[in-house]
């Protein structure tokens, strides 16, 4: 199992006003690569909040995988991509681009999302678009690599040349 820890950033949803659909739907897309979501979150969009629950997730839960939604665009209160540099040890940039060229297949305003996806001790972190089409865009672009990710991340040593699907 694959413990995961999903992160909804919404000032909206964080004060009931909005349903949180995306988180949602992480938890569901998760399922296909034996997740088991061991905590949901929905914060606003404050700098210091997300560091703090990024940092707790990695380093007190222990969270193999953390995925953030929203946040990630160009708006004055997009922050979410600063707070995960932040405390992110390492960026996998290869992803972040993959995920941003799969939603460019539908819409060129895939550009605009800024996620992040990178690794803090043992945890990956991603950073999706906060719609649920961004998510199911993004997220299922790279769902296959995050196994492979966490095994690395947890001391795997094996060979890496294994073609792609």
């Amino acid at each position: 199992m694959i413990k995961v820890a999903v992160l909804t950033m919404s000032d909206k949803g964080s004060r009931g006003e909005r349903i949180d659909e995306s988180g949602k739907l992480i938890c569901q897309m998760v399922k296909d690569i034996d997740g088991d979501v061991i905590v949901h979150d929905i914060i606003p969009d404050e700098q210091k909040i997300i560091e703090d629950k990024l940092r707790y997730f990695a380093d007190e839960m222990k969270a193999d995988l953390i995925v953030t939604t929203g946040g990630t665009g160009v708006s004055p209160r997009d922050i979410t991509p600063e707070a995960t540099k932040n405390v992110m040890e390492k960026e996998i940039p290869g992803l972040s681009e993959l995920m941003r060229a799969e939603g460019c297949k539908k819409t060129l305003r895939a550009a605009i999302s800024r996620g992040l996806v990178g690794t803090r001790g043992s945890s990956m972190i991603v950073n999706l678009p906060g719609s649920p089409k961004g998510v199911a865009e993004s997220l299922g672009v790279i769902l296959s690599t995050i196994p492979h990710v966490i095994e690395k991340l947890h001391g795997d040593e094996s060979d890496c040349g294994k073609p792609a699907k």
